[in-house]
């Protein structure tokens, strides 16, 4: 009698642990889990004057932005291809302390001329730098378009934060390099723009803006363009896996010029899982078409053994998944070229803030712009509850 009771107790004693076990699972993954952005608020602009020099330098052409957290510092490429001075990065100390973004909240605190491998700052021409990205070693990757035209192949280099000086250089695969034929590679200045690493640093993430040759047309009016988000691990500096992201097709608005561009300028990785905030810009002939998006590579083929999608049916490649976010054309605000974006600091509401930065094109006709939002992050614990209290709501 007294072997039954102990056996009945037993399975008392699962239904007990049980919960507590599941429930400690849950808390030890929080931190590592995807993240998902539930609104984006906009909560203030600064432009810097027109032509404005700094260190004899004129700051212009930012098209990737990335924040020190450790120094609540920003620094931010230029895409001068050492045509008005060095091929540089900026550094900007942005106030957002009192939850918004003024005019005047954005000084210029540094310039850092990029120097090659052999300490020399890159010849006019030579590079065209468009994404930035931090690592916790005081030191930022780049990546340069290159030219196309020219035959110069776009790069991926890590530089020391403090002399500007390239240290390593990552491989690029060889369908991405631009060969003699024209039927192979990256398009001019539509190569390596968006740059970013993960929370935990293993992986760098890059983007093309549009199409490589062999995989399909640029963007044109109502039609998408498909580009490759390229994945690196930082762990062994190697490129791992290749990912096929469909632009929006965007329609010309009034478009008198008959200029059309468009793609992908920049991302952010939000979280170590594969989920990433993009940046889409178009010029539609009258005004500049701005959007944010959710991205996720849950479910997405793996191209990287694909050399030409072209070549194969598109309907057994799975893009990623894209969901918008916000429409930049609904602010009241007039938008200018916007090419980077990166996470900054939280809000005094405990918020996280995002920064924009448009490419001026060193045209007197445009603006360095910065433009803040407040970013409302769900926790996976946080979207759980929601999701419950939405059920029971339908009941």
């Amino acid at each position: 009698m007294h072997l039954f009771r102990k056996i009945r107790k037993f399975p008392q004693i699962i239904l007990f642990f049980l919960p507590i076990l599941v429930i400690s699972l849950f808390f030890s993954n929080l931190s590592s889990a995807a993240v998902e952005i539930a609104e984006i608020k906009f909560i203030g602009s600064a432009t810097l004057p027109k032509k404005f020099l700094f260190q004899k330098t004129e700051v212009g052409g930012l098209s990737g932005i990335t924040y020190d957290a450790k120094n609540d510092l920003y620094y931010a490429i230029s895409d001068d291809r050492s045509n008005k001075a060095a091929a540089r990065f900026y550094t900007f100390k942005i106030d957002l302390s009192k939850g918004s973004l003024q005019d005047s909240g954005v000084t210029t605190i540094a310039v850092t001329p990029l120097l090659n491998e052999a300490g020399k700052t890159f010849a006019a021409g030579s590079i065209d730098a468009e994404g930035i990205a931090l690592t916790s070693k005081s030191t930022v990757f780049i990546s340069s378009e290159g030219d196309a035209n020219q035959l110069i192949n776009p790069f991926i280099k890590e530089f020391s934060l403090s002399s500007g000086r390239a240290l390593t250089t990552l491989t690029i695969p060889t369908k991405f390099l631009p060969e003699k034929s024209g039927k192979q590679g990256i398009r001019n200045n539509l190569a390596f723009e968006g740059l970013t690493i993960t929370p935990n640093e293993n992986n760098l993430f890059t983007v093309t803006e549009n199409a490589l040759i062999q995989d399909g047309s640029p963007a044109k009016p109502n039609t998408s363009s498909p580009c490759r988000i390229l994945q690196y691990n930082l762990l062994t500096n190697q490129p791992e896996k290749e990912f096929l992201y469909l632009t929006e097709p965007i329609a010309p608005f009034f478009n008198i010029s008959r200029k059309f561009a468009s793609g992908i300028p920049d991302l952010i990785a939000l979280d170590n899982q594969g989920h990433f905030l993009s940046l889409e810009r178009a010029f539609t002939g009258l005004e500049f078409y701005i959007a944010l998006f959710q991205v996720s590579l849950a479910g997405a083929s793996d191209i990287h053994n694909v050399e030409s999608i072209l070549a194969l049916d598109t309907k057994n490649i799975k893009p990623v998944q894209k969901k918008l976010l916000l429409d930049l054309r609904k602010l009241d605000i007039f938008l200018d070229n916007i090419e980077g974006l990166t996470l900054g600091p939280k809000l005094p509401n405990g918020q996280r803030s995002l920064i924009l930065v448009s490419d001026n094109n060193f045209n007197s006709l445009q603006r360095t712009q910065f433009l803040a939002f407040e970013l409302k992050i769900e926790s996976p614990l946080i979207r759980l509850l929601r999701r419950l209290r939405n059920l029971n709501f339908q009941r």
